[in-house]
């Protein structure tokens, strides 16, 4: 195909604009009968605004036994504040790029520059597999732009002889030995080199026992191919959950648990009135529904999609930092609005997003009251709220309600007496040495003390249902400008709220 020949510019039914270029054709089988390998290079332009996907056809013939795929573009020098060049790529086959069809085979966002499939094997974040005949389509997706635009080139490679066998996946199991009823630690995002990760998955694995956890969800970026990556790394100590961080222009959103080798596509915007679907295809698939960090400062991570379709949202993720304050703002008025009958209240999570070494995997880490260690307690455990969030497992509370004639209600739960009735929050924590902790109500902090030098300590206060809908607790350490400005020290520490008085 000539540079820039751009044949047609189509749309992806019920997502956002695509652009489909002429098709790659390569010689037939016959035409290669005695094997070898065949390679084009197409090169072309996008300017500023170009649609969010630019397909381009392969027509692979028969006999083909892998293809092969670089890419390469420019990141030309652009104005101060100006985003320069940034392009995704991916690759869809014979079966077609219907959103949420059966032609999905890898994505590796900006992570790879090149890729390769066949039946026997494909690198990671792509799906091993025959490479049928008829139109396969490479997937560009220029996440930004720069003023000048953005020159690609894109070599495709089909490599010819008999086909090899598909080795059949291995798939976690759905449950670990665990303790019965108890509190188990997770950490449901991250990331390996099966998506934009710098760690293999047995190196995950390790440190998460290193980390103290129980369980952990992988969570690569728009590609299931990982779920079939970590046998041999799951144990009686160690669930493994399988999902996916589907990555979309208009925020990310983890998709927990889901069952092992499902896809779910990240092909769509807000304005395309799409997510509806793909949360209820994520709940059909066993998962959980939980948009992650909704005020990150990267391109197309803020969280545009609303919670309406949510079971949990990720209130903190990695190391502590502003966005995470604004999210657990935002989500404790979410909490105000569902005590006045305006909507349910979502449960609060916390998460590495550990990508690379330093980022330190179980930081923050959910603690989650489950019937046993398996995927349906876990998310159970999840969905009703029963959880908090540790900075490690090194800190460890308790903390509920008690009624004045022996009722009581535990993170997650309602305490369920009159509304002038007498009420004993109860907090017991430790392994937080320098720290303070604050109530927060639907008025917001009605109390605050500061622990002993040790960090453990036993924290009380009495309240009401009419003074406060709600109770929640929060571990702090002091604030590093010594408050200053007013603003709040680090999170070591956040429960979940306890409800109080009658629905």
């Amino acid at each position: 195909m000539e540079r820039r020949d751009v044949l047609k510019l189509s749309a992806v039914a019920g997502a956002a604009g695509a652009l489909t270029l002429g098709s790659v054709t390569f010689a037939s089988a016959e035409e290669r009968a005695g094997g070898g390998e065949e390679t084009k290079k197409v090169t072309g332009h996008l300017p500023t605004g170009s649609p969010d996907f630019v397909y381009l056809p392969v027509e692979v013939p028969r006999g083909v036994r892998e293809i092969a795929v670089s890419y390469t573009y420019d990141k030309p020098a652009v104005p101060a504040g100006t985003v320069g060049n940034a392009c995704d790529i991916g690759i869809f086959d014979e079966r077609g790029t219907d959103l949420g069809g059966r032609g999905f085979r890898g994505w590796s966002g900006g992570a790879r520059t090149e890729f390769a499939i066949s039946a026997e094997q494909a690198t990671p974040a792509y799906i091993a597999g025959s490479v049928n005949s008829g139109t396969w389509h490479v997937v560009l997706a220029p996440y930004t732009v720069a003023p000048q635009g953005l020159n690609y080139e894109v070599t495709v490679t089909l490599r010819y002889g008999a086909a090899g066998e598909t080795p059949e996946p291995v798939y976690p199991p759905h449950r670990a030995k665990g303790r019965g009823r108890a509190w188990y630690r997770g950490d449901c995002h991250l990331h390996t080199v099966y998506s934009d990760g710098k760690r293999t998955p047995a190196q995950v694995a390790a440190e998460a026992r290193a980390a103290g956890l129980d369980f952990i969800t992988t969570t690569e970026h728009n590609t299931q191919s990982g779920h079939g990556a970590w046998q041999g790394l799951w144990g009686d100590d160690l669930l493994i959950l399988t999902g996916e961080e589907v990555t979309t222009r208009n925020g990310h959103v983890l998709a927990l648990g889901i069952e092992p080798g499902t896809f779910i596509d990240w092909r769509y915007r807000a304005r395309d009135n799409a997510f509806g679907r793909y949360s209820r295809k994520i709940r059909q698939a066993g998962g959980l529904v939980v948009p992650a960090h909704p005020h990150a400062t990267c391109v197309g991570c803020n969280w545009k999609f609303g919670l309406n379709d949510a079971d949990a949202v990720e209130v903190w993720n990695g190391p502590f930092t502003p966005d995470d304050e604004v999210t657990i703002a935002e989500w404790d008025n979410t909490l105000v609005a569902s005590v006045r009958g305006r909507g349910r209240w979502l449960p609060a999570m916390g998460n590495s997003d550990a990508h690379s070494p330093g980022q330190v995997v179980g930081l923050p880490q959910t603690v989650v009251l489950a019937d046993d260690l398996s995927r349906e307690a876990v998310q159970e455990g999840i969905r009703a709220g029963r959880s908090w969030i540790a900075e490690s497992s090194a800190v460890n509370l308790a903390f509920g309600v008690n009624g004045g004639r022996g009722q009581h209600a535990g993170i997650g739960g309602r305490l369920a007496v009159d509304a002038e009735e007498t009420v004993t929050v109860h907090l017991e924590v430790s392994g937080v040495p320098g720290c303070s902790v604050r109530l927060i109500t639907d008025q917001g902090q009605l109390y605050a003390v500061q622990l002993p030098a040790e960090g453990a300590g036993t924290v009380e206060w009495r309240t009401t249902p009419a003074y406060a809908a709600y109770v929640r607790a929060e571990v702090r350490r002091a604030p590093a400008d010594g408050g200053a400005s007013g603003m709040p020290g680090a999170l070591v520490a956040l429960t979940n709220p306890v409800f109080l008085g009658k629905e």
